[in-house]
């Protein structure tokens, strides 16, 4: 399939997708305040590779099949190095390279992660877009969202997670204020081959 053609189908196939979720569970009104970071987090264990095993759609993503992966690695002025990868409906790779600063040195929770050329997140210096909301036992899994929960990624250390932390995660979802219906969950090699809304998977 053209890989022009392969995008279209994708959009309206999330578009579908979503319209069923809303279907499936309502979304529920959100709190006035934004998500709460967890309590401390260390940035030095929370370095290294995660898989993306489910996410809220967004624009720039429809362009990734399958294996997306994060990679963050400490920069000697104390930013972290980030690297988003993912193979495409073309079968290439994809990826591009940005730096995060911690926002919020009272948890080191809330980041803000920047794109050179990526409009609205340009530069490091503006308030945090990236927020770890809730994590798993060893750091084994993680979840992110930003202040008005535009944005959603369930990452793990390994392309799969056991059916309790799946539970773990969709609680985690919930108490951030969240629907898990908007959550999809991302094809991962040597894991999930589907796109499915989180909260049927």
């Amino acid at each position: 399939m053209h890989p022009g053609r392969a995008l279209a189908t994708v959009a309206v196939t999330v578009t579908a997708l979503l319209a069923g979720a809303v279907q499936v569970g309502a979304t529920p009104a959100r709190p006035t305040s934004g998500p709460e970071p967890v309590a401390a987090l260390d940035l030095a264990r929370y370095l290294g590779s995660w898989y993306q095993l489910a996410a809220v759609p967004q624009f720039f993503n429809l362009g990734c099949a399958r294996d997306t992966r994060a990679e963050y690695t400490a920069l000697p002025n104390g930013d972290v190095a980030v690297r988003n990868s993912c193979t495409t409906w073309a079968g290439t790779t994809d990826e591009i390279r940005g730096a995060a600063r911690i926002r919020d040195p009272r948890t080191g929770a809330q980041l803000r992660v920047a794109f050179p050329g990526v409009p609205t997140q340009e530069s490091l210096d503006g308030p945090p877009n990236y927020l770890v909301t809730a994590l798993g036992p060893d750091y084994t899994w993680a979840l992110v969202t930003d202040p008005d929960r535009i944005s959603g990624f369930v990452l793990s250390r390994e392309p799969v997670l056991a059916a309790e932390q799946w539970g773990r995660v969709r609680t985690a979802i919930d108490r951030a204020g969240e629907n898990p219906c908007l959550y999809l969950t991302t094809p991962v090699t040597g894991g999930r081959d589907d796109i499915t809304p989180l909260c049927l998977a």
